[in-house]
Parts: C-alpha cells; structure tokens; sequence
C-alpha cells in the first residue's frame, strides 16, 4: 500500500477508533513518572548495583529514545517501566498509579523477533495472541485486520512468521502490540539484527505508527543516528550502574525522511552533540 494513502486511510483519530482504542492522554502531561529508582542484584551473593537513582518521566505521545553504551542499564530500564523487574527502591508510576507488574496498556517489543513469535502459527493468530479470550472474534478479526494494515502486511495474513523475511517478521510483533490498543510501547533495540535498508523501512514505519495513533514510545537503541532520527528526546546512559548523563530535545521537524533530515544540518548536530555525550559518559 501507498504511504500517502495509508496515511489518509489511517489518520490518528481514524485509527484510534477503528481499533477500539481508549482515549489517548493528553500529550504533553506524563504518562510515566519515575523518582530515584534504583536496582540491586545480587549474583553469586554479590550486591550489584544496575540503576542508581535515575528519575526521568515519559510525555504522553512522545517518543523517547535511550542511548549509551553496553552496560548501562538500557534494556534493565526497560524492563523496570514495563513492570517485569521491580525496583529495589524509588518509584515508577504508569498513569499515576505505582507499577508493581506490568501495566495495563504498556507492551514490550524485543529485539528477537523469531522467538518472540509462534511458528507453528498463522501471521494473524499471532497477531491475535494477546486479545484472544478476551474480546469476541469480530473484535479480534477487526483489530488483527486493522493492526496488519497499519504495518503493510494485511496480504500475508495467511503466512507463517516462518514463510517471512526479518523484517516481516518484526511487523508481525509490532502489529501484535498494536492489536491490544497500547499506550506505551516499549521497544528494545528491535532493528538491531536486521539489515540497512529494512532498518530505515521499518523506522519509517514505526513513525508512521507513532503519527497515527498517538502511542508513546520508549525506544532503546545503540544506534545515534537512529535514536536523533526517531526522537522527540533523547536520554544518554551513563555507567555502570546506570544513570542519566544527558538529556537532548530533538527539535527535527516531522515527518522526518531518511534522505532530506539525515542531511540536514541540524541533524548532524545533534548527531555530533549525541557523540560527544557518549563517549563523555564512558561509551566507546
């Protein structure tokens, strides 16, 4: 499908209600709060500190990418907002209410697409894992349709994540996440493993996504150029253990475009200033 036509087909309002999603927030208040969070563990009887006191919030209908070098705690952050490791002190707040498990209306998004799908599976009963026995099968035949369409792969329904490229296969999850109406998706380096050009699609894809319905994004990433290319902010980690060293608004007009803002003056910028932070912040 089109992009232009995609996107007058699938406008954020349109989709929103398509889906059946709930009211988004208000953009620009917080949708996540987190106060001097810190994580302990102890491996071998061993205290070990991974977070250190980080406190950072998430606007409503941002996207937020987070940078810095291996071991400083990205992909533990992650899993603390998403509800699946708790903190060990501090507190994480999803819509005002303190996270004690995963949040309703908060999905996660891995880098390891083959596993994170069912083979034995058809493209749309994976994409309806989530919402079967919860919803009726119109409801969930209408979402599964609806999210394949939001990631091109509506002609594939029929397949099995077996039969797909990588990159079709990370569509596959993403239009499961999108199947349960999230208002966060928390993504982990997803486009780590695939290839240039299908990286730069589905970035360009996953804006699309962001565009149309409002969904919050929190993006983990090693890439610089993908966490500037992506972002409303972008967080840079320091450590071990891991904390914030720099925080950078990314002022890149939207909708963004592999050729035109990759060049840009001002993107090189803040690819420089990004750089610079983590390196500063002990990166290499």
């Amino acid at each position: 499908m089109a992009e232009s036509s995609m996107a007058e087909k699938f406008s954020t309002e349109r989709f929103r209600e398509e889906i059946g999603a709930d009211a988004a927030p208000v953009n620009g208040s917080n949708i996540y709060e987190c106060d001097a969070v810190s994580l302990e563990l102890f491996p071998h009887g061993q205290r070990r500190l991974i977070i250190d006191r980080l406190s950072l919030n998430v606007r409503a209908g941002e996207f937020l990418t987070i940078v810095g070098s291996s071991g400083t705690g990205k992909s533990t952050l992650l899993r603390l907002l998403g509800g699946l490791v708790p903190a060990s002190s501090g507190t994480i707040r999803f819509r005002g209410t303190a996270v004690t498990e995963a949040p309703i209306g908060v999905v996660v998004v891995f880098q390891d697409y083959s596993n994170a799908l069912l083979q034995w599976r058809s493209v749309a009963r994976n994409v309806a894992l989530g919402i079967e026995g919860k919803l009726d099968k119109a409801e969930i035949d209408r979402r599964v349709r609806q999210s394949l369409q939001m990631v091109g792969l509506e002609r594939n329904a029929k397949d099995h994540p077996w039969q797909l490229s990588g990159g079709m296969q990370q569509r596959v999850q993403i239009a499961r996440a999108l199947a349960l109406k999230p208002d966060v998706m928390l993504m982990d380096e997803p486009f780590g493993a695939l290839d240039a050009m299908t990286k730069a699609t589905l970035q360009d894809e996953v804006l699309q996504v962001h565009e149309r319905t409002g969904t919050s994004f929190v993006f983990i990433t090693h890439d610089i150029e993908e966490a500037v290319y992506l972002g409303d902010r972008v967080i840079v980690l320091a450590g071990p253990p891991g904390r914030i060293h720099k925080i950078v608004q990314i002022s890149l007009p939207r909708p963004r475009d592999q050729m035109r803002t990759r060049q840009s003056a001002e993107f090189l910028n803040y690819r420089a200033q990004l750089h610079a932070a983590v390196l500063s912040a002990g990166g290499h």
